[in-house]
């Protein structure tokens, strides 16, 4: 049985980055910034060790509208984002979606994004606009 998408439904979706995920993203982005990939770099910075590419922490929001909730055929309108707080690599975040707006004529739906990390607080915001056409009806 589908989901049903209506005003008020949230969904979380629990995850991490390894050290392969954050040089396989420097290729794929052409991102080399060292704050990502040197360790002794990173130590002279605030952050004191590397830490995620935050397009890279942003990027589960994609993966979950395109593959989970709603799912196959979503298309994005647009999305924001608003970097809080580092993320670092080998610690698991929760990815926060709180479905508002929910328009089931256009089948589109506004949905708050958040990630927080182990102790709930949120290292990413933003919100976005998603259409899926058969799971937004």
């Amino acid at each position: 049985m589908a989901t049903k998408i209506e005003n008020g439904f949230q969904f979380k979706y629990e995850f991490g980055f390894s050290n392969d995920d954050i040089i396989g993203f420097a290729k794929v982005s052409g991102d080399a910034n060292p704050i990502h990939l040197d360790e002794e770099y990173a130590k002279t910075t605030i952050f004191k060790t590397r830490i995620v590419h935050g397009f890279l922490g942003g990027s589960v929001f994609s993966k979950v509208f395109g593959t989970i909730i709603p799912g196959e055929g979503t298309i994005y309108l647009s999305q924001s984002l608003k970097f809080m707080g580092p993320m670092y690599i080998g610690e698991r975040y929760t990815a926060v979606f709180d479905f508002s707006e929910v328009d089931v004529v256009k089948h589109r739906a506004k949905v708050q994004t958040k990630v927080v990390d182990k102790n709930n607080n949120a290292v990413i915001v933003g919100e976005a606009l998603i259409m899926n056409q058969n799971k937004i009806v």
